[in-house]
């Protein structure tokens, strides 16, 4: 297991659409211990994506019980080629990131989702989640869609700030 460096904004990498996971092999399983292993590394990461790491790859990793706040978690979650297949209402919320690491800025997601993926092992899992978790789904599977929260603030001019 291995620290990754996270690439960073303006890197073109970021724009890119990552490609699905077919087989999962021992080198996927060991890009996501890697991943997990680079977001406990990172103060306050609560999610990664394949992409942030360099690799175009539909995997993200996403675990809020690292947050400083108390939220409702599902624990370690190990997404391979996740799909939203149902999402409602709205919520506007501050969102970071390792790739963006100097701005911070307020993004409007959807408030309850249903996502569909492959988990590490193999097997095809659902999950319906809300809040905060939802959040950060949405913010890691706009990675893998060559997206980045910026792409998603109504106003670069009130809606993003300096990072202190």
């Amino acid at each position: 297991m291995a620290v990754l460096n996270v690439i960073a904004i303006p890197s073109p990498l970021l724009k890119q659409v990552s490609l699905p996971v077919g087989k999962i092999s021992d080198e996927t399983r060991s890009l996501i211990d890697d991943m997990r292993q680079t977001m406990l590394a990172h103060k306050s990461c609560v999610g990664l994506a394949a992409v942030q790491v360099g690799v175009l790859a539909r995997i993200i990793i996403v675990d809020v019980s690292l947050s400083e706040k108390p939220h409702r978690s599902s624990g370690v979650l190990y997404m391979i080629n996740p799909v939203i297949t149902y999402s409602s209402g709205k919520t506007s919320s501050r969102e970071g990131c390792l790739s963006v690491p100097d701005f911070i800025g307020n993004v409007i997601r959807k408030k309850k989702i249903e996502v569909e993926y492959i988990d590490a092992s193999g097997q095809k899992r659902s999950l319906k989640t809300e809040g905060f978790e939802a959040v950060c789904i949405q913010h890691e599977i706009d990675h893998l869609d060559g997206k980045v929260f910026l792409d998603r603030v109504t106003s670069l001019k009130t809606d993003v700030f300096r990072r202190q």
